[in-house]
């Protein structure tokens, strides 16, 4: 049961970015984190890997439930990447 569940949170949705001003980001869509920092976040969509890079980088929301993602800084770049998670990311170490 709990990895039907698992499958289902942030996934199945619309995927959306959002930007605003270069400095606000909201992302839906996302089925797990990677890894991040203050220069780089990897998080996985439902469309593929995204990678943000920037300056002073910080996750303000992050919700299990719908997969949105909400962050401030000063973003330099978003890239695409195809294919979904290679390793188990933060939400799988997390969520055990």
């Amino acid at each position: 049961m709990q990895e039907e569940r698992t499958k289902l949170q942030g996934s199945g949705g619309p995927h959306n970015v959002i930007m605003e001003n270069r400095n606000h980001l909201t992302v839906s869509g996302v089925v797990d984190i990677d890894s991040f920092s203050e220069d780089s976040i990897v998080l996985y969509t439902d469309l593929g890997e995204l990678v943000i890079a920037g300056r002073d980088l910080h996750i303000n929301k992050l919700s299990v439930e719908t997969g949105e993602l909400t962050l401030d800084g000063e973003v330099d770049s978003l890239t695409y990447y195809d294919g979904g998670p290679k390793e188990k990311g933060l939400f799988a170490r997390i969520f055990k």
